[in-house]
């Protein structure tokens, strides 16, 4: 699933393409696409005025106080085509635009993502008002973050990948930041200092901050810009994915253990497991 960067990446494209466009006329092929809707998806005539993101979603703000919102899903793509190009596979939603230029298309293979019309609360999308703001959002507060962390008494890993808490972190960027602070994914979050909470942050935003220079992280096909382009933060990475081969650090091989119902990567001597 897309994490930060790459949904970070879709929404600069967007905002390039769609920011000041009036939508023309709005088909949805497919009802899943739009199955969080309540009510018709009725944004004809409705101007775009930015692209804005909080974690792993985006949105399309519109006149008014309303707002298109997106999330990808596993396979979700916004992509900006040629109104004459040939309709996707799995197109599921086609904006056209009152100028006729490029469409705005949401495909997605597996129909896991969505988008929807929705109030803005504050200029949030309702839906996710309750998501923590992300370590690149100037609403993020570090004292309060490392205070919250803390008090969950949980494994480092879960807490990051705890929305509530911090928005944006998903697995390959958690595995990413915990190699590079040296910390294990069962660290109890209750014995971390603040100086190494303050070191975990700067981590996180190290590696999410240096996937987006790369257009982020492409394994499959899936995820692509909005222009169909893959990222390339893959080649970079230092744990994630990297099972049996050397730490870049110390030459120790990569482990993989089971978590929460996925793989974690770590290594054995520089993320030494907590007694």
């Amino acid at each position: 699933m897309p994490e930060l960067p790459e949904v970070e990446v879709v929404r600069r494209g967007l905002a390039d393409w769609v920011t000041g466009r009036t939508i023309g006329a709005a088909e949805v092929l497919h009802p899943r696409a739009v199955r969080r809707q309540i009510g018709p998806f009725l944004v004809a005539g409705r101007t775009i005025t930015s692209a804005e993101r909080r974690g792993k979603y985006l949105w399309l703000p519109l006149d008014g106080e309303e707002a298109i919102l997106a999330h990808l899903g596993m396979s979700g793509q916004l992509l900006v085509v040629s109104p004459d190009s040939v309709l996707e596979k799995h197109l599921r939603v086609r904006l056209a635009f009152a100028d006729g230029g490029n469409d705005l298309r949401f495909v997605d293979q597996r129909t896991f993502g969505h988008v929807m019309l929705t109030s803005l609360v504050n200029g949030v999308p309702e839906p996710i008002a309750h998501i923590a703001p992300d370590p690149f959002e100037a609403a993020f507060d570090d004292d309060v973050f490392a205070r919250r962390l803390r008090a969950r008494r949980t494994e480092i890993k879960r807490a990051l990948l705890d929305q509530s808490l911090i928005s944006g972190v998903g697995n390959i960027y958690a595995d990413e930041a915990l190699w590079l602070a040296r910390l294990h994914w069962s660290r109890s979050t209750e014995t971390l200092t603040k100086p190494k909470i303050a070191e975990l942050l700067a981590a996180v935003r190290q590696v999410m901050g240096a996937a987006l220079l790369q257009g982020g992280t492409s394994f499959d096909s899936l995820y692509v810009n909005v222009n169909g382009e893959s990222g390339y933060f893959d080649r970079s990475l230092e744990a994630y994915g990297r099972r049996d081969q050397p730490c870049s650090r110390c030459g120790t091989p990569i482990r993989r253990e089971a978590f929460m119902n996925r793989s974690s990567f770590s290594c054995p001597r520089c993320q030494r497991k907590p007694r």
